[in-house]
């Protein structure tokens, strides 16, 4: 069994900074891609940014310049610093991760439960 669980997000006013984090555990082998994406109120859910195992990164356009993905292998989790944030980013960030479980012979996806960004003033 392998779980995904985020911690860090809350209330923040427009053109602060919160840090997402999302760990993995359970029975793993290997860990390749973590993200995170966001879905908002009536939006479909999408990119904010992926890291591969070897540290390469993507972010969604409107958070690049002000987001920062990071992962930490030892721990198997990965970060999201978010800075200068606006009422626009308000929405649940869901983890996800492309997991090799120890009983699989293929990568799966893993998602997080999601945690609530409110940006308002």
């Amino acid at each position: 069994q392998v779980q995904l669980v985020e911690s860090g997000g809350g209330l923040v006013q427009p053109g602060g900074s919160l840090r997402l984090s999302c760990a993995a555990s359970g029975s793993i082998y290997r860990i390749n891609d973590m993200g995170w994406y966001r879905q908002a109120p009536g939006k479909q859910r999408e990119l904010v940014a992926t890291i591969t195992s070897g540290g390469s990164t993507k972010y969604g356009d409107s958070v690049k310049g002000r987001f920062t993905i990071s992962r930490d292998n030892a721990k198997n989790t990965v970060y999201l610093q978010m800075n200068s944030l606006n009422p626009e980013d308000t929405a649940v960030y869901y983890c996800n991760a492309v997991i090799i479980p120890r009983t699989a012979w293929s990568s799966q996806s893993y998602w997080g439960q999601g945690t609530q960004v409110t940006i308002s003033s």
